[in-house]
Order: structure tokens, then C-alpha cells, then sequence
């Protein structure tokens, strides 16, 4: 989006003092929303409450009689890598449980990749470790600030690719992945993307699977953060990555990641990674030497309590039943006090965490200082591109799960109308 139609640029245009007026009213009210980050509310996170009383004093013993407040368990406990693996669709023995952040096992994969190189980077014309030579990442915008951050802490170049309602424009991905061989990842939210809430499609997914790439060493960082988060009855489908890869002749390309921070406790949850035996083996070899075992008890609590992937299933129903009224506010409210006004646009995403909303080019970060000044915290302009860097500076992100659904309904009437100001200053110039 570029400009409003005329006529409608004119009315905007028109309101302007209208505009002014509602919002030094506004301020008055002393709004205090914070709609900064997707946090889980109070209610998401009382739903676990078992959690913290599931074991007893005796029940310390996972299936294959590991006892899980000792040392060891490299690779976590049996019974929830069975668990995750149903939710990555593989093998037990393809899956790692580790700690409470999937970020913090993100971040592990990369730094190897930079420091030791990826299995096979010697055998197949890899260069061993990334951080001998240029590196860049490719990575689909508006997207994950916190993935940024990693490349942008190691010195790691990023390239932005735009996304669609298919997808990571694949085409373009698929000419820069095939000359250039310092791109060496490409991060991915593939269901329910952060912030715009669009799944991979089949096609996108076979695409990327099957991709030639100038960087035989090339890796997938296949962030699954929302596997479960549907809002509805139904679930968006997702070509399951590993096989595809394997399929396509391309077995060591992904790297697939997912966490329960936002199924269980968001601070107290557990992670996994799947991927090859080849780069399961690796990351075991560089664990056993940064770590004698994760937290066992706390993957132990996590099997009693949910007992199984149709556990975690009928878990998550619970938590659409408490977010979608706040995701049906965002759309209700945009679509009326923005929905003629031709100067934005919205996702109405079926799950995931997010909302993304495309304003007038120029005006994000307007918009973000007005909502301040009215009481209502967003996440800053640019945070969803990299280097915090919006080119159009257009793409706010929403997150709507934290307050409330009145206060989110609330926070959306502020952030309407300080569209709608900025747009008309915008336009008259």
C-alpha cells in the first residue's frame, strides 16, 4: 500500500482536526497497554498450574528408570522425545529435549555452524567453519526480531526476502540461494509466521526443500514455534520439512525447532530440536561438552501433566478458547474504524501469537509514538525487519494475547485512530 484513492485521501484529509481533537482527548483517559510483546496472559499460564504439583515426592523415575534429578540424559527423556516427535512428524531418535528456549537451541546451531562448520561441510564441498569467510542469512520479512538478533550479533550478514499469504517469495530465494555460497542459512516461521500469522504452503515448502543452493553446507533454521497454536477447530497444514528435505536428496538442510513457552510455562517450558541422525549426532557431541544433562525433573513434569501429543492437543483448545475473542477484537475494531479508509491493512491470522499491520509508507513509527503518548505501548517501528530497519517504514506488529480482551479491544481504538492521524498528516503534506 502505497497511498489512499483520492477521494479517500481527501476525507482523511477533511478530518483531520477531528482527527486532532479525539486524540488530546485520548490522552486525557490515562491509558496504561502494554501490547509490546506476545506474552501469555495470566489466564494462558494458570492453565498449567498443575505443573508445579504433578510429581510427588516419590515420582522421580522416567519409563526406562532414569532418575531425573541425577546427572545425564543427554538428549532428554524418552517419553518426550516421543511427545515432540509426533509434533515434528519424525523419529524419536531424530529429536533433542534440552532446557526451556528454543532460542537459547537456535542460537547453540548457528554459533556451531559459525565455530566448527555443519556435518558434511568438508565431505560435500563445504568450507568447514562459516565463520572462515563471509556469511549471510536470508530472512523473510516482517519477521522474528529475536532471529535478527542472533545474525546481527555474530557479524552475520542478513538478506530480507519479502513473505506473502503463500509464503517467502521462494522465487527470489531460489536465485540468490543458487549464486551466491556465503548464504549459508534462512530463517523460518513457517505456521502461523511472527507477526503475520500466514503458514507455508505446500508448493513454498517443497520449494525450499528441493532448492539448489551454491552453499552445499546451506541450513534451514526451521523455527515450528507455533505447531499447535491454532485459534479455530481446524488447523492450517504443513508439509513436514524433514522428509521433504530427505526426499529432495537435501537430508542435512533443516534444522527444525519448537518449545512449550507458550503451551505450558513461558519462562519454565522445555524445547527440542529434530533434524538428520548426522546433525543430531553433531549437536550431541558439542551438548556433551557444554552440558552433563538438562533439567529432567521439569521434562518429567511436563510428561505426567500432558501426557502425550493429544494431550498437548486437547491443552491448546483451551488456550484458543481464552485468545481468539482478543484476535476477533483486532479484526473488529480495524475493520471499523479502518476498514473504508483505504490507508491500512491487516492480517486475520487462524493462529499463532500475532497481527500484522501495514500502514501508509512512512508512517509506522508515527504511529507508534502517538499510540505512546496515548497510554499504549507497541512494538517499535521497524522491529519485525532487520537491523530494526523497515525500508517503508509501514509494518507494525500486534500482539493482542497479554491484556484482557476489552483492554485489547481498547488498545485497538487508540491505535485506529493514531492511523488515522498520522495518515491524514501524511497526506496533507
Amino acid at each position: 500500500m502505497t497511498a489512499a484513492r483520492p477521494t479517500q485521501a481527501q476525507e482523511i484529509v477533511r478530518r483531520l482536526s477531528d482527527y486532532e481533537a479525539r486524540f488530546a482527548a485520548l490522552k486525557q483517559q490515562g491509558h496504561k497497554l502494554d501490547m509490546t510483546r506476545g506474552k501469555p496472559s495470566n489466564e494462558q499460564l494458570d492453565l498449567a498450574n498443575g505443573l508445579t504439583t504433578v510429581l510427588s515426592a516419590e515420582d522421580y523415575r522416567a519409563a526406562d528408570g532414569t532418575d531425573a534429578r541425577n546427572y545425564g540424559g543427554l538428549d532428554g527423556l524418552p517419553e518426550l522425545k516421543a511427545i515432540f516427535a509426533e509434533l515434528f512428524e519424525t523419529a524419536p531418535a531424530n529429536v533433542i529435549v534440552g532446557g526451556a528456549s528454543s532460542l537459547t537451541m537456535m542460537h547453540d546451531a548457528v554459533v556451531r555452524g559459525l565455530l566448527h562448520g555443519v556435518p558434511g561441510s568438508h565431505d560435500d564441498g563445504g568450507d568447514g567453519p562459516w565463520s572462515k569467510g563471509k556469511i549471510k542469512f536470508l530472512c523473510p520479512t516482517p519477521g522474528y526480531d529475536r532471529h535478527f538478533s542472533i545474525c546481527q550479533n555474530h557479524g552475520i550478514e542478513m538478506l530480507p526476502v519479502g513473505l506473502d499469504a503463500e509464503g517467502p517469495d521462494v522465487a527470489s530465494i531460489e536465485k540468490l540461494v543458487a549464486t551466491d555460497a556465503s548464504i549459508k542459512g534462512m530463517w523460518c516461521v513457517p505456521k502461523y509466521s511472527n507477526p503475520t500469522g500466514q503458514t507455508y504452503s505446500a508448493e513454498v515448502v517443497g520449494r525450499l526443500a528441493a532448492m539448489k543452493t551454491a552453499a552445499p553446507d546451506f541450513r534451514l533454521f526451521w523455527d515450528n514455534a507455533y505447531a499447535v497454536h491454532d485459534l479455530f477447530g481446524d488447523t492450517d497444514p504443513l508439509v513436514e520439512i524433514i522428509s521433504a528435505c530427505a526426499k529432495a536428496g537435501h537430508e542435512n538442510r533443516p534444522i527444525v525447532f519448537a518449545s512449550t513457552s507458550k503451551i505450558s510455562f513461558a519462562g519454565a517450558g522445555v524445547a527440542a530440536l529434530a533434524s538428520s541422525p548426522a546433525n543430531v549426532a553433531d549437536a550431541k557431541r558439542h551438548l556433551s561438552m557444554q552440558t552433563i544433562g538438562p533439567d529432567k525433573l521439569n521434562q518429567l513434569r511436563h510428561v505426567r501433566f500432558f501426557k502425550s501429543y493429544a494431550g498437548i492437543r486437547a491443552h491448546m483448545q483451551r488456550h484458543a478458547a481464552l485468545l481468539r475473542p482478543k484476535f476477533e477484537a483486532v479484526t473488529r475494531v480495524f475493520e471499523r474504524e479502518l476498514g473504508q479508509s483505504g490507508v491500512a491493512s491487516w492480517t486475520e491470522p487462524r493462529g499463532g501469537y500475532f497481527v500484522s499491520l501495514d500502514t501508509l509508507d512512512g508512517c509506522a513509527s508515527d504511529i507508534v509514538a502517538l499510540a505512546n503518548e496515548a497510554g499504549v505501548k507497541l512494538t517499535p517501528a521497524g522491529a519485525t525487519f532487520p537491523y530494526g530497519k523497515d525500508p517503508r517504514n509501514r509494518n507494525i506488529r500486534i500482539a493482542p494475547t497479554l491484556p484482557p480482551a476489552s483492554q485489547v479491544e481498547t488498545a485497538m481504538e487508540v491505535v485506529a485512530l493514531c492511523v488515522l492521524l498520522a495518515s491524514a498528516r501524511k497526506l496533507r503534506g
